[in-house]
């Protein structure tokens, strides 16, 4: 197999040299530099308006590719924006780029998401369950059968353990969750509905005033279990402003308490990683995004969900 190239800044200097304005008036270009978040592709400002995201495998052009017909599908649903393409095409053979518009603001872990704010996250879900699920398989969107929150829950409860002994989390409070519980928040039939599947608070474009102007990196969207999405959303504004947004758009107790804690186990999970040197996620990160998870919310205090709350 052929070793795919690395992109350097020399490389993303002459591709955005051939697209810009610039280079045809004999310019040397806009300034370019790193994006230091991570994903499956490398990401470049290039000056102050513009990102390029360079695909690095088969599968991430795959999927870049995939991404730039699903964000014309969505657009007219939601009432945040969704990156504009200003070109497309290959940096290297057989491996994809994109240069979009930069939306302005910060990710949600520069700036808190205000109650207006909240609001624009309802109406990102409510406009994601609005998206024709035919119409998103038909660009290739997969569809993903929904997690075993009990697998998930015996998972966390082994790790919460290990966490105790390095004295990061008491593993008690795990002990919310009974295997009854987890049977009561399992994934309802033919709930599936489109999800970003990957709604962390790098991926949410925040204003300074807390308004959510825009979400990112659509590569992961997926046809599946709604609670994924609640569960992104825990991890990037906390369990409340979560839990609020989705009750705003919609949804009943039982797929939010189900994101919910689908988002605790998996912050239980990540940080062990981390810890034990399976993954080289930011530490800080981590254990914020477990202090989220874990924020108490009034819901949890239900125990005997109604029939008309297993909407999801």
């Amino acid at each position: 197999m052929t070793q795919a190239p690395t992109p350097t800044a020399d490389t993303v200097r002459r591709l955005v040299r051939s697209l810009t304005d610039e280079h045809a008036a004999g310019g040397g270009g806009p300034e370019v530099r790193p994006v230091t978040a991570g994903g499956e592709h490398s990401t470049w400002w290039v000056g102050t308006r513009h990102v390029l995201r360079l695909a690095l495998d088969r599968e991430a052009a795959l999927r870049l590719r995939r991404e730039l017909r699903l964000r014309d599908l969505v657009r007219p649903y939601l009432p945040v924006a969704v990156p504009a393409g200003v070109a497309h095409g290959e940096w290297a053979p057989g491996l994809t780029y994109t240069l979009d518009t930069r939306i302005p603001g910060g990710s949600a872990e520069e700036h808190d998401v205000s109650a207006v704010g909240e609001a624009d996250l309802a109406g990102l879900l409510t406009g994601l369950r609005a998206v024709p699920v035919r119409q998103a398989e038909t660009i290739g969107v997969p569809r993903v059968a929904p997690r075993s929150l009990e697998a998930l829950r015996r998972m966390a409860v082994a790790a919460a353990e290990r966490l105790a002994a390095a004295d990061e989390f008491d593993p008690a409070r795990l002990h919310q969750l009974t295997p009854p519980g987890a049977a009561q928040l399992a994934a309802q039939a033919g709930g599936a509905v489109l999800v970003h599947h990957d709604l962390k608070g790098e991926h949410l474009v925040v204003s300074a005033d807390g308004r959510v102007r825009g979400v990112l990196d659509w590569t992961d969207a997926a046809v599946a279990d709604p609670a994924e999405d609640i569960a992104g959303l825990v991890l990037a504004v906390g369990s409340g402003a979560a839990v609020r947004a989705a009750t705003l758009a919609g949804y009943g107790a039982r797929p939010c308490l189900r994101g919910l804690w689908l988002a605790r186990c998996d912050t239980v999970l990540r940080l062990t990683d981390r810890l034990e040197g399976r993954d080289d996620s930011p530490l800080p990160l981590l254990r914020t995004q477990l202090g989220r998870a874990w924020e108490p919310i009034m819901l949890e205090r239900v125990t005997d969900l109604k029939k008309d709350d297993q909407d999801a």
